[in-house]
C-alpha cells in the first residue's frame, strides 16, 4: 500500500501526504514511526528512493522535505504483488460480493 501511496502521489510524495494518502484511500491510520520504518526497509531493498526538496522547507522545525519515488525494481514488485492479488481473487467473485453484501 505504501508503494501505491508513493506512485499515487507523484512529485508529492513526502512522509506527511502519505500518511494521509494512505488514511484516506485504504482506511489505514498508521503512526510516522512506523511509516519512516517502512520507507527505510523498501529503500535498503531499492524500492524506493528519495531526495531533499529544498525549495519546500517547513516552518516549523526548518527542515527540508524528503520527497520519495519508486524506483523501477520497486515498480515490478508492485506489479507482481498486483498480479497474484488478482490470481487469488479469481472465481471468488460470488462469494466476496456476498461477504460485502
Amino acid at each position: 500500500m505504501v508503494l501505491l501511496a508513493v506512485l499515487r502521489l507523484g512529485e508529492g510524495a513526502h512522509a506527511l501526504a502519505i500518511l494521509d494518502e494512505l488514511d484516506r484511500r485504504a482506511g489505514r491510520a498508521v503512526s510516522r514511526g512506523a511509516l519512516y520504518k517502512t520507507l527505510g526497509r523498501m529503500e535498503d531493498k531499492g524500492w524506493l528512493a528519495w531526495n531533499v526538496d529544498e525549495t519546500e522547507v517547513p516552518e516549523r522545525g526548518g527542515i527540508p522535505r524528503r520527497r520519495f519515488r519508486v524506483t523501477t525494481e520497486g515498480l515490478g514488485v508492485t506489479r507482481a504483488a498486483d498480479e497474484a492479488f488478482s490470481r487469488l481473487r479469481e472465481g471468488l467473485e460470488d462469494r466476496l460480493g456476498e461477504a460485502a453484501g
